[in-house]
């Protein structure tokens, strides 16, 4: 039998395709989670001017062709009032305080009510989602939450919890190109992060999961949910 002298060069050159390709994909992923890992490490003293959020909304405005008014103040988490704080986190990770990152028993419940059918409820906590507005976007994919899985802990470990919280309140989206706890209370109620009251930081606390859908002024069933549960918390 004469053996076709082409075919093992074609094979070996396939196979070295395939090792350059696995190779540079490596690379350039490493490279990636790098940057964000040096991103993260420098927000621990530098406020972010974007996130992949703000770009995300910018981009689907340019695509359809809408008006886009960017609201986003940074302010320092002294400038927002202890209630809308204690709002978000009754409402979003109530055990902010206690987990490392990831609240185990969240995602367990949350589990729980999508196998069985129920409304399907959140388990990311308030560092994953600081991490998935500031690289990710609002995309959902596996290889996403592997990478968000992967710098959980180092925003956890370089940032701390009084500036993840600070991020987080700040570049959240609150409404149609609305970022941040200040522009929110600006945009809904004309008052400071400073000054909000308890119930209207409940009620915006009450948006997040929705803020495109929902509006402040129609979430007073789930506010009151919320307020019972800052005093459970002892807030």
């Amino acid at each position: 039998m004469i053996e076709n002298p082409d075919t093992h060069p074609e094979t070996s050159f396939r196979k070295g395709s395939l090792r350059a390709f696995a190779r540079w994909f490596v690379i350039g992923v490493a490279l990636l989670w790098s940057l964000a890992v040096l991103t993260l490490v420098a927000a621990r003293w530098i406020d972010p001017p974007t996130t992949a959020v703000h770009m995300e909304r910018r981009l689907q405005a340019w695509i359809h062709h809408t008006a886009y008014h960017e609201r986003y103040e940074f302010v320092p988490l002294s400038q927002i009032s202890s209630d809308f704080r204690h709002a978000v986190i009754a409402a979003e990770d109530s055990r902010f305080y206690q987990h490392h990152g990831f609240d185990w028993h969240a995602m367990q419940i949350a589990a729980e009510d999508d196998m069985e059918g129920g409304r399907i409820r959140g388990g990311s906590t308030l560092t994953q989602q600081l991490i998935k507005n500031l690289f990710f976007g609002t995309g959902r994919s596996i290889l996403r939450k592997g990478a968000e899985f992967t710098l959980v802990p180092v925003a956890e470990l370089v940032l701390g919890k009084q500036r993840i919280l600070e991020l987080y309140l700040n570049v959240a989206e609150w409404g149609p190109a609305v970022y941040g706890a200040e522009s929110a209370c600006r945009y809904y109620y004309r008052i400071s992060a400073r000054n909000i009251d308890r119930p209207r930081s409940a009620q915006l606390a009450a948006i997040l999961p929705l803020p495109l859908k929902r509006r402040p002024d129609h979430m007073s069933h789930y506010s009151g949910l919320i307020l019972e549960r800052m005093r459970q918390l002892g807030w």
